[in-house]
C-alpha cells in the first residue's frame, strides 16, 4: 500500500473440510494481527480444533501447540485460493489503471471479492 516498508496482509480461517473461509483479517504479519484474527473467532464462537499452519512466529506465541500442526503440504488449496484472489482482482498489482493506494479500498474490494467468489455457491 504505497509503502513497501508497511506491508499489508490478508490473513483467513479456512474449514479443511469445506474449503470455506470463516474468518478473515487485514493487517500487518504480526501477533497483534493474528490475536485480533482469534477474537473475531472467538466473537463468533468459532472454536477451531485443528490448526494447520506454517512455522510463522506468531502462530508459536498465540496458539496452544497441541492444536497446530505444521504442514506446507496440507496449504496447497489455500495457496490456490490466494492466486485466485491475486489473478482476479488487477488493483493489486501496481501496474493497473485500477490501482489505488487507499487501505479502505483495497479492503473494501477484497472483502467483496471474497463474498462472492467463495460464498456466491453457498446463497443458491
Amino acid at each position: 500500500m504505497g509503502k513497501k516498508k508497511q506491508p499489508r496482509w490478508l490473513w483467513w480461517v479456512e474449514d479443511a473440510v469445506t474449503g470455506e473461509i470463516i474468518a478473515f483479517v487485514f493487517g500487518r504479519r504480526t501477533n497483534q494481527t493474528f490475536r485480533h484474527l482469534l477474537h473475531l473467532l472467538e466473537e463468533a464462537k468459532i472454536e477451531v480444533i485443528r490448526w494447520i499452519t506454517d512455522s510463522w512466529w506468531a502462530y508459536f506465541d498465540c496458539l496452544d501447540q497441541r492444536l497446530r500442526l505444521v504442514r506446507k503440504a496440507s496449504l496447497q488449496g489455500l495457496e490456490r485460493k490466494h492466486l485466485t484472489l491475486r489473478t482476479r482482482l488487477k488493483r493489486l498489482t501496481r501496474r493497473t489503471i485500477c490501482y489505488s493506494k487507499s487501505i479502505v479500498v483495497h479492503d473494501t474490494a477484497i472483502g467483496l471479492f471474497i463474498n462472492q467468489f467463495f460464498f456466491a455457491d453457498q446463497r443458491n
